[in-house]
């Protein structure tokens, strides 16, 4: 059972960590390498993530600079960017690329905030769906190999903590992205 429980808090763990990932992704009006982790390059006859064919910086508070490695994959960088679904046009001189970010309206803050919500409830339901695993196959132990009822309570409880645990967290990174949209 012990191996069991560290499998739910390690999986559990995970989920708060993709949901943090997430969250970094939502736009707050401010530049953060993190809203490019989704772009795609197709570069060298492969498809790349901007950041393993460029150096990417914030120099200013709403302004990216992408320098690419190699000058030749610059336009398949500014297009990779215009094709995706960032709602930014990308500038370029040659060598860098230049992506300014627009501030957000009290409308648009609006919108990241309930996307924020959105995706920190999806990171709820999978702990919660986790923790619901766990007891199933504490269940399953308990007819198979026959755990004691206060092992079981035990084990019940140690799911319902790490579940308890994670959510706070994913809480606490909720409201902090909130804080950080709705910053003017």
């Amino acid at each position: 059972m012990d191996k069991l429980l560290a499998k739910t808090a390690e999986k559990m763990k995970a989920t708060v960590e993709h949901t943090e990932r997430e969250l970094a992704r939502i736009r707050a009006g401010r530049a953060t390498p993190a809203i490019l982790d989704e772009v795609v390059v197709n570069a060298y006859g492969s498809e790349l993530p901007v950041n393993q064919v460029a150096t990417i910086s914030v120099p200013e508070p709403r302004l990216l600079l992408i320098a690419p490695w190699d000058k030749s994959t610059l336009k398949a960088i500014e297009r990779a960017i215009m094709t995706s679904d960032l709602g930014i046009n990308p500038s370029s001189d040659g060598h860098v690329i230049r992506l300014q970010i627009p501030a957000l309206t009290e409308e648009g803050r609006k919108e990241m905030a309930r996307k924020a919500d959105h995706v920190a409830e999806e990171g709820r339901v999978a702990v919660r769906t986790l923790r619901r695993e766990c007891i199933e196959a504490i269940k399953k132990m308990e007819k198979n190999e026959g755990l004691s009822e206060d092992e079981v309570r035990a084990g019940d409880k140690e799911a319902q903590d790490l579940h308890d645990k994670q959510i706070a967290a994913i809480d606490v990174l909720l409201e902090h992205k909130k804080a950080e949209v709705m910053e003017m």
